[in-house]
């Protein structure tokens, strides 16, 4: 899939055909991320980090740029581009917005509006060391595959969840990262 195939697919279809599953009762935290795609010669690949292992929430866990909302953020596009500029270095001003994903609630907490957007090849990432271990990119073909997409139910609390993983390399993909990159696929589709 190329970005003008890519585009296209996500102009088409609503938002409101896809469904995450999982609705969190009670106060949540809002928070935005943003899903950095990449157009290459060989198709669009994803960008993702891998957070650093002291840090208190999630340590080691692969994920978007993105965090908790704050007093000062616009909008919550706003939220996921000061948070990517924070945590990888991407200037906003490199990235072309073309949408967003519906909103993903966490078992946590946490009520997730997914921003995607488009950013140059070959960015020079600037890592904040204490947030960030790694940026990497995945190919979306992998993604796109469903049999790379694993699901685990889990009971909490007397609710069932999905836990979804999409391992890829040496990478654990799962949870909330999953569970969206399922979302985008599902939206494509």
């Amino acid at each position: 899939m190329d970005k003008q195939q890519f585009l296209q697919r996500f102009s088409y279809h609503h938002l409101n055909d896809i469904e995450s599953g999982y609705h969190h009762a009670g106060n949540l935290k809002h928070a935005s991320v943003l899903i950095p795609l990449v157009h290459t010669k060989q198709g669009i690949e994803v960008i993702l980090t891998k957070r650093s292992k002291h840090l208190k929430h999630h340590p080691g866990q692969i994920s978007f740029p993105g965090g908790k909302v704050e007093a000062a953020d616009i909008d919550l596009t706003d939220t996921a581009l000061r948070e990517a500029e924070e945590e990888i270095g991407l200037n906003r001003g490199d990235v072309d917005i073309v949408g967003q994903l519906n909103d993903y609630h966490t078992i946590t907490g946490f009520q997730i509006t997914p921003v995607i957007g488009f950013i140059p090849q070959d960015y020079p990432f600037n890592i904040d060391e204490n947030e960030v271990e790694e940026v990497f990119s995945v190919p979306f073909l992998h993604f796109i595959n469903e049999k790379n997409h694993l699901n685990y139910q889990l009971k909490r609390q007397g609710v069932e969840h999905n836990i979804y993983f999409m391992p890829y390399l040496k990478y654990n993909i799962w949870g909330a990262t999953a569970a969206i990159l399922k979302d985008l696929v599902s939206h494509l589709k």
